[in-house]
C-alpha cells in the first residue's frame, strides 16, 4: 500500500511491555495482553513507544517484540511500532528494522537529551522519511523530551509523501489543534490524539484516532469514546471520556508507566514490573488506584 494511503485511525493502545521478575522481556504475555485487546475492539496496537518503555530495551529485544506483536495480531489490526531515538542514524536503523520485520507504520518520538531547533527537527524527520517506505508518524511529547514541533514544523513535515500524521502528547490543546487546522486540507496527514482526556476533544476538531494508554485497561471504554463519537452519539461519547479521566488522572500515583502495569495486574493480566528504577507502587498507592479501578467497574471492592 502506498504510504500516502494510510490513514491511522481509531483506538491504537500505546502498550506496555510485560516483563519477567528479572526485567526480562514476558513475550507470552506481550502476546495474550494483544489478544486480549483485539478481542475488545481496538483498532490497532502500538508497541515500543513511550508506554513500553522502548529507552530501557536493547535493539534485540525491541525486534522480538514486533515479531511476537506481528504474529499475535495475525493481520487483525495494523502494528505501529515506536522507533524513536537521539541520533537520525539510530532512528533510520530501527526503523528500516520495524520495515524488515512487516509493521505497518511507525512513530518517531523527537530527540531527547539533546535540544534540537526547528530546522534540525524538520531535517531529521525528513532523512528519516526519505530512508523508509513506511508511513511515519511525528511524535510529540514534550512532558517527556523538552522538545516541542512546532505548527509550522508540522505544517512543513506534512509535505513530505510518507509522513502521514502526528502523535500530540504535550497536554496542550491549543497545539493541536492547530496541527489539525493547518494540516486540514492535507488528505494524506492526519493527527491523533496522545493525551487520553483530550480523545473527544480532538476527534471533534478533526483528529482521526487517538494512540491511547490507558485502553490498555479499559480497552472497551476508550473504543467506546471513538465508535460513539462515529455514530454521532456525542452525549454517550462524552459519558465514556468523563468515565475514563480518573484513571488517566491517576498517572500520578506513581513513576510512568508503573500505574499502568499495576492496574493490569489488579484486573488479572500480567504485566509484571517495570524496568529499574522505576519501583512498585505503595501499598497505599494501590488502595488509591483500585478505588479509581473500582469506580469503573473494572475491579470489585
Amino acid at each position: 500500500m502506498d504510504a500516502k494511503n494510510f490513514i491511522p485511525r481509531g483506538i491504537i493502545p500505546a502498550m506496555v511491555t510485560p516483563l519477567n521478575a528479572d526485567e526480562s522481556v514476558n513475550y507470552d504475555a506481550l502476546e495474550a495482553h494483544i489478544d486480549f485487546l483485539i478481542k475488545q475492539g481496538v483498532h490497532g496496537i502500538f508497541v515500543i513507544g513511550t508506554t513500553g518503555e522502548f529507552y530501557a530495551l536493547s535493539y534485540d529485544e525491541k525486534r522480538k517484540i514486533i515479531q511476537s506483536a506481528i504474529k499475535a495480531t495475525n493481520g487483525r489490526v495494523p502494528v505501529y511500532a515506536g522507533t524513536g531515538g537521539i541520533t537520525t542514524k539510530e532512528c533510520i536503523e530501527l526503523t528500516q528494522m520495524a520495515e524488515k520485520e512487516g509493521v505497518d507504520a511507525v512513530s518517531i518520538l523527537t530527540p531527547m537529551f539533546i535540544s534540537p531547533s526547528q530546522e534540525d527537527l524538520y531535517i531529521h524527520y525528513k532523512k528519516i522519511a526519505e530512508n523508509t517506505a513506511l508511513p511515519v508518524i511525528l511524535y510529540n511529547n514534550v512532558p517527556r523530551t523538552g522538545v516541542n514541533i512546532s505548527v509550522k514544523t508540522c505544517e512543513r513535515l506534512a509535505l513530505v509523501d510518507n509522513i502521514v500524521g502526528i502523535k500530540d502528547s504535550s497536554g496542550n490543546f491549543d497545539l493541536t489543534s492547530e496541527y489539525i487546522r493547518v494540516t486540514r486540507d492535507n488528505p494524506s496527514f492526519h493527527v491523533l490524539q496522545g493525551r487520553d482526556t483530550h480523545i473527544l476533544a480532538g476527534l471533534s476538531y478533526g483528529a482521526t484516532g487517538a494512540i491511547a494508554a490507558t485502553s490498555n485497561v479499559a480497552p472497551s471504554l476508550v473504543v467506546s469514546i471513538y465508535e460513539n463519537f462515529i455514530k454521532g452519539d456525542m452525549k454517550a461519547a462524552l459519558e465514556a471520556q468523563f468515565k475514563l479521566a480518573p484513571l488517566r488522572m491517576a498517572f500520578t500515583l506513581g513513576t510512568f508507566p508503573m500505574v499502568i502495569k499495576s492496574a493490569l495486574q489488579m484486573i488479572g493480566i500480567n504485566a509484571g514490573p517495570c524496568k529499574s528504577p522505576i519501583r512498585d507502587l505503595t501499598k497505599d498507592e494501590k488502595e488509591q488506584l483500585k478505588q479509581v479501578l473500582v469506580q469503573m467497574n473494572l475491579v470489585k471492592e
